[in-house]
């Protein structure tokens, strides 16, 4: 059993928290207001934070005393109840009440609402004038190319295109300028109904406007359509070129992948700086509203979690399998994954593989029951793949359908993210995946009915220690190894200079769920546990004994040995 320390080489355990991931220091929030308004908007267009201050100054003095919660009748003509001090008030007293926090937080959430909604549509006004200029664009030159001549012959002038870009530029910073406004607006409602709670904790409101202020429309709204737009514009000025699709029911990938965290409030503005290169990529099941795409993982592992402590090992072979899904709802094609790590220093890259099954199948795969030489005839058949393309479809399932029966695999942890892939459609040269609204949950704990049941029924709430929910984005980018594209484009290494992606080096979310979520079954935690930015959320998921403690001379972690010695063999 190796313990924390001696998994990972000594420097990488030299974590240091990078506080550009935390809260920023603290300034009275009235002044970061009134700092970061855009120039562009006008003041009254924020909320009025100082009014609220005010009024809850004045609700402060009154010492306003708890309202009697069993009362069911009121009187008229009797005069008000003395305040929280015994004292009766007088004309001289402020005639500030808590309505008027009421009525005045009301106000404001609806005009920060209604000029959100106004913009948004502005936004879309404007990129439609860009999508009609683009296709006018292109309908000239098909036009042109069907009398005859080159498409270079017929391409605009380049000062054509070059204006539609800077107008496309100006819609993504407008984007980003009213993104901003909304989180200062949002931060604000925070503080000051925080602010009314402390000083008036008779009549405390924080959670029911925060709630209310979730369900309405310039928080909850979707507007990715913006960025799926946008995204067509730009590919469009590219003039992209998709390569063909690859058919192959059996694909494998070898890549060089770089994993990176991402704070919400930089999220925008990361989509914006990779969309200018590459466009979103749709998967054929979106319907194209969004930029994201509901994306469920099912990591299968044994009651040792063998698979999880080779993959946190980093061991020479060790696998990572998974059944994976795409889409809101039950699944309908299920895709079986196997992931292979291989260290660099011997040549080889880590590889991916996968087959896909329909979902009525998965559980004759898992049960050893999969009719492999009936669809073998079939895949050579119907789909015409070649002989060698058969046997490596065979040879993989095969070892897949073996690995679970060997090993005694079970479901164990299920990631959960919306999805946005930037990337030529089937050109896999450079590939970056933004990772959003992340989870992982526990698949622990109910009847699997021999394999009939590998995901947990969604129709059921989840206890706390059953789910944790990620603070951050998780950004990957994928190039693809040797010859040419050895090196990544000028603009991913901007990218990753910019000061809005934090590497983590070979972050995994099933290690990090099961690290969370199965704490007493793991004998090593990984190292980027101890960051500060994702402290909460772990202690909050109930995970908090693989945290170290505030006052550890390491810094780091004491090592799961030192907490779980119960699990030793010795």
């Amino acid at each position: 059993f190796k313990n924390f320390f001696s998994t990972y080489p000594p420097f990488i355990f030299c974590w240091v928290q990078d506080s550009s991931l935390l809260p920023t220091t603290m300034v009275k929030f009235g002044e970061r207001l009134s700092q970061n308004r855009a120039p562009e908007y006008p003041p009254e267009a924020y909320m009025d934070y100082d009014k609220l201050k005010e009024i809850i100054r004045d609700l402060g003095k009154k010492k306003l005393a708890s309202v009697d919660q069993t009362t069911r009748e009121v009187s008229l003509t009797a005069p008000p109840p003395t305040n929280a001090a015994g004292r009766q008030f007088t004309s001289s007293d402020s005639p500030t009440t808590e309505e008027d926090f009421y009525s005045c937080i009301d106000a404001q959430l609806v005009k920060v609402e209604k000029f959100t909604l106004e913009k948004v549509t502005e936004l879309r006004n404007q990129i439609s004038s860009l999508e009609r200029e683009v296709a006018a664009l292109n309908d000239a030159a098909t036009v042109a190319n069907a009398a005859g001549g080159t498409s270079s012959q017929h391409r605009p002038d380049e000062a054509v295109f070059d204006r539609i870009r800077n107008q496309a530029d100006s819609v993504a910073k407008s984007f980003l300028t009213l993104e901003k406004y909304v989180n200062l607006n949002f931060m604000g409602f925070h503080k000051i109904l925080k602010k009314h709670d402390k000083n008036s904790p008779a009549h405390a409101c924080k959670q029911f406007y925060i709630n209310r202020m979730h369900n309405q429309a310039w928080v909850r709204g979707d507007y990715s359509d913006v960025v799926v737009r946008l995204s067509s514009v730009y590919s469009a000025l590219r003039n992209d070129q998709s390569a063909e699709e690859n058919k192959d029911a059996s694909q494998s990938f070898l890549r060089s992948t770089t994993k990176y965290w991402v704070r919400t409030e930089d999220v925008s503005k990361v989509k914006y700086a990779i969309l200018k290169h590459l466009p979103v990529f749709l998967q054929k099941t979106s319907t194209g509203e969004s930029d994201s795409q509901l994306t469920n993982s099912v990591y299968f592992d044994n009651d040792q979690l063998e698979l999880y402590h080779g993959r946190l090992d980093k061991s020479p072979g060790a696998i990572a399998y998974r059944l994976r899904w795409y889409g809101a709802g039950d699944p309908k094609i299920v895709f079986f994954e196997r992931k292979t790590h291989r260290d660099t220093w011997t040549g080889e890259a880590s590889v991916k593989e996968r087959f896909i099954v329909d979902e009525s199948e998965v559980k004759q795969v898992l049960n050893d029951k999969y009719p492999i030489d009936e669809k073998r005839k079939e895949m050579a058949k119907k789909k015409g793949a070649t002989e060698a393309e058969v046997d490596e479809w065979e040879t993989l399932v095969r070892e897949m359908v073996q690995v679970v029966q060997a090993k005694q695999l079970v479901p164990t942890m299920r990631t959960q993210y919306m999805r946005t892939a930037f990337q030529i459609p089937f050109d896999a040269t450079v590939r970056i995946s933004l990772d959003t609204n992340l989870c992982m949950i526990s698949e622990r704990g109910y009847n699997t009915e021999g394999g009939a049941k590998w995901f947990r029924d969604p129709e059921k709430p989840l206890e706390p220690n059953e789910i944790t929910r990620f603070p951050h984005a998780v950004l990957e980018v994928k190039l693809e190894l040797g010859g040419a594209n050895s090196e990544p484009p000028q603009w991913v290494t901007d990218l990753q200079n910019s000061g809005m992606l934090y590497e983590v080096h070979k972050f995994s979310k099933f290690i990090h769920g099961c690290a969370v979520l199965l704490p007493e079954y793991v004998r090593s935690v990984p190292y980027w546990v101890d960051d500060a930015s994702v402290r909460e959320s772990i202690i909050r998921s109930g995970g908090g004994r693989i945290l170290v403690k505030s006052d550890h001379d390491t810094g780091v972690g004491p090592g799961a040995n030192e907490m779980y010695n119960h699990l030793l063999p010795f």
